[in-house]
């Protein structure tokens, strides 16, 4: 195999540079880099992290907002042979401590709206060496353009294989402190490789697709989605931040016509008074995932943005989509309109129990993944790598099932799951039930430690806006005959809204801690 046919991304730049340079590879607040010049802007890049003598797979991470020089950084990485850190902007101070500490990054690449935070860790961070700020000069030191200057935009000459480490995505840490997801180049080439192979075309990326994710670039999801979009020469369109009205605005000027995106997100741009049959006249495809789409919601959707809607299950160590259910599924009525649909080409899934057995269709256990596109260890963490990785078997943190005919049912995170005198509840199940009231917007179930039951169930309700009055009690009516007694929250506390990490996933862990009460567990 040539160089250029390797399947790594310093040999997929340096193809697109040679066959299509004059492409978009990328767009953003109006800007267009193309494939040729990102190309020599990152081999640029790559040497100025070489001058910095950065040995092999050394950790160099990025706090801050999506810009074009983030995407740069990311090929350059690549190029270099070291490992990109992004840290999510969002995160409060302990956790970019956490996860810059945990690292061992060595160089970090940070905006100027986050440099205070930098600055009051970086004396107690060892290994840290250089600060480079991306907007500009500071008395801190040079900016982003001037520390690449001088350094040659030619081939930095390092060998690139398919198994080696380009990224480390932090988890979102919704059990507790996050672990450094390790990827590799081959996760962002498999996936095609297989679906290609097997003429399947329900998730794909063509060279002529306008490309946006809703999920940011320093997000597992949002990384892998434009690695995908680089691997086949598409353009992705880019925003510095999620805002529901610009992303419709971009859709529409920009022609866009594949996007990615969870159900909140979905919800919020067609919740926009820019939002219109004629904003979305561009999309062939949506892609949503990362949380259950409420029924209504996925009507909605059809109905409005009028292109194929696909759901896919993936998480950040599977390196690419599981499971799909395709457009043609998406049926309003259909009971597979629950279902994450049936497993994709390359990918094997099984549902095991307690003991490691596999269990048959209609049975809940834990999710197994067999994937070739599957993260390559927890870093620094053998113990959580084995835990994770059993055999070729990713044992994953969700539970569900397959019915008759393969369709994938999720039920809950493993850990979410409660149990009540040795029976166990799904929350997913009792949220489902919950989100049928009329009066109810959005619920998040949880279990809290009871010394009788073990744990007992209870609920976060969000209201709708102008909804009648609801209490308890109408709540504990309104589900007997829906779910089994045991199954029926036992106490509710009303919020404005549910606590979430920055990828959107209802934080349980904090609603667990915050309304457990140690003598009735009552919020």
């Amino acid at each position: 195999m040539s160089n250029s046919e390797k399947q790594t991304i310093t040999a997929r730049s340096a193809l697109h540079a040679q066959r299509r340079p004059d492409a978009a590879a990328l767009v953003i607040e109006g800007r267009t880099i193309t494939y040729g010049e990102l190309h020599l802007e990152s081999n640029r890049s790559a040497n100025a992290l070489l001058a910095e003598g950065l040995g092999r797979q050394a950790r160099v991470a990025y706090l801050g907002r999506e810009t074009d020089q983030y995407y740069e950084l990311t090929i350059a990485c690549a190029k270099a042979g070291v490992v990109l850190v992004p840290v999510n902007w969002r995160l409060i101070r302990a956790e970019v401590d956490h996860i810059l500490r945990d690292s061992q990054a060595e160089v970090l690449f940070v905006e100027r709206d986050f440099l205070t935070v930098v600055e009051r860790l970086r004396e107690e961070l060892p290994t840290l060496r250089t600060v480079v700020e991306m907007d500009g000069e500071t008395e801190r030191g040079a900016g982003f353009t001037s520390w690449k200057a001088g350094h040659p935009d030619t081939d930095p000459g390092v060998d690139a294989d398919p198994e080696d480490p380009i990224a480390q995505m932090y988890t979102s840490g919704t059990t507790g402190l996050p672990k450094g997801v390790v990827l590799s180049h081959r996760s962002y080439f498999t996936f095609i490789e297989n679906m290609q192979r097997a003429g399947v075309d329900s998730i794909d990326w063509r060279p002529e697709d306008r490309s946006l994710t809703c999920f940011p670039g320093l997000h597992a999801g949002g990384y892998a989605w434009f690695m995908h979009c680089f691997n086949v020469g598409a353009t992705s369109v880019v925003l510095r931040m999620f805002i529901p009205d610009e992303a419709v605005r971009v859709i529409r000027d920009e022609g866009v016509t594949t996007v990615w995106a969870a159900p909140a997100m979905l919800k919020m741009m067609l919740d926009e008074k820019v939002s219109s049959p004629e904003a979305y006249r561009s999309l062939r495809k949506i892609v949503y995932g990362g949380s259950p789409i409420d029924y209504e919601l996925m009507v909605r959707c059809l109905d409005e943005f009028k292109c194929d809607i696909v759901q896919a299950y993936a998480a950040a160590e599977t390196g690419s989509f599981i499971t799909c259910l395709t457009a043609a599924e998406h049926v309003p009525g259909s009971p597979l309109m629950a279902s994450a649909g049936r497993v994709l080409p390359g990918n094997e899934v099984k549902i095991i129990d307690g003991d490691g057995k596999e269990l048959p269709a209609g049975q809940v256990g834990r999710i197994c993944v067999k994937s070739p596109a599957r993260f390559k260890e927890y870093w620094q963490r053998p113990e959580a790598t084995a835990e994770m990785v059993v055999g070729e078997w990713l044992h994953m943190g969700d539970a569900g099932y397959f019915d008759e005919d393969g369709y994938l049912f999720l039920q809950d995170r493993i850990n979410d799951t409660i149990i009540v005198a040795g029976q166990n509840i799904y929350p997913i199940e009792v949220e489902n039930a919950l989100r049928a009231h009329p009066a109810v917007a959005d619920v998040a179930v949880f279990g809290v430690k009871d010394s009788r039951w073990g744990e007992v169930v209870r609920a976060a309700v969000v209201l709708r806006p102008g909804a009648d009055p609801v209490r308890e009690r109408d709540l504990l009516v309104f589900l007997r005959g829906r779910l089994a007694d045991y199954k029926i929250p036992g106490g509710y506390a009303f919020l404005d809204d549910l606590p979430r990490n920055p990828t959107g996933k209802v934080l349980r862990r904090v609603l667990r801690d915050q309304y457990a009460d140690s003598a009735a567990g009552r919020p």
